[in-house]
């Protein structure tokens, strides 16, 4: 990519597009290109069609997607499966249509076999069963990535796929009915402590291990494969580190400050027991993390709740 290179970075208001968007203004990319959702509907074909025909992007991130944690993926099943595949089809086989030079496409851990032997290698994909909760939007992205695939194969094209860890960062999403785990905690916390509460219930046992990655960092590692990798393999990227979810809220609990207790509802389901990537492949493709976990969570907490 040059920095006059037309980008288009579907999804731009979110996490990750958010998180995309501060990395390239920073390295000096300016020729950006946004869409609002209520500029652009991304699950409807047409609008899309006439969105690439017009703009003719250089260089797509697809980062836009329908989104949220074990409550959201397991009530908005039938919406997760749609919208994500809708989303995915359009802005992909429009990026074929239209020439685009290269797109990455961000799919997701969770679309790996739930019992997975660990650390979880790029090829464990579709060696074994889901994790119910979360299949329809695992399928999804699935599709995603093996649609990025195909297209390299049958036209040519160079559409790469990253499978990033869980994230977290700033414009991450505190709602409780929706969150993923670690905002979730925060905001479950903050509160807490706001209101002098004695203890905060936290869903499952706390024995599940999960990986966690900063956004920026994730934005960072985007930017390097954009940038150097091109082939059919879905990259990994995290920390190469997890933690349990017992641990990750007694360190939430430090960082807020909160001196009550927690309570664990062991009638809420955990979810997949462990879940760490191998990254194996992008530290041989020349990028690590540079933000800590502990450190990452200490500045969202003073960046979204002081």
């Amino acid at each position: 990519m040059n920095k006059d290179s037309k980008i288009y970075i579907a999804g731009h208001t979110g996490m990750v597009g958010a998180a995309l968007v501060r990395k390239l203004k920073k390295e000096g990319y300016e020729n950006l290109i946004f869409r609002s959702s209520s500029q652009l509907d991304l699950t409807q074909q047409q609008a899309v069609q006439d969105f690439f025909k017009e703009e003719k992007p250089d260089f797509v991130f697809l980062a836009a997607a329908k989104v949220g944690g074990i409550m959201a993926n397991n009530t908005y099943r039938g919406q997760f499966l749609y919208e994500n595949l809708m989303i995915q089809n359009n802005v992909i086989h429009q990026s074929y249509v239209q020439g685009v030079k290269k797109l990455l496409f961000l799919a997701s851990s969770c679309i790996y076999p739930k019992m997975a032997p660990q650390p979880i290698k790029e090829h464990y994909l579709l060696s074994g069963k889901l994790e119910p909760t979360n299949e329809p939007y695992a399928i999804a992205k699935i599709a995603g990535l093996k649609l990025c695939e195909n297209y390299n194969l049958q036209y040519g094209c160079d559409f790469i796929s990253v499978m990033p860890t869980n994230l977290y960062g700033p414009n991450d999403n505190y709602d409780p009915e929706t969150a993923h785990v670690l905002p979730a905690l925060l905001r479950k916390f903050h509160v807490a402590k706001t209101n002098n509460k004695e203890s905060v219930d936290v869903w499952g046992t706390g024995a599940p291990k999960r990986e966690f990655l900063h956004v920026d960092d994730l934005a960072e590692a985007c930017l390097h494969l954009m940038q150097t990798y091109s082939g059919n393999i879905s990259v990994n990227i995290g920390t190469g580190k997890d933690i349990s979810i017992k641990d990750l809220a007694g360190m939430i609990k430090n960082i807020t400050g909160f001196s009550g207790g927690i309570s664990w509802d062991t009638s809420k389901p955990d979810g997949t027991p462990r879940k760490l990537l191998d990254i194996s492949l992008i530290h041989s493709l020349g990028w690590k993390h540079s933000i800590e976990l502990e450190e990452g969570i200490r500045k969202v907490y003073e960046e979204n709740f002081f």
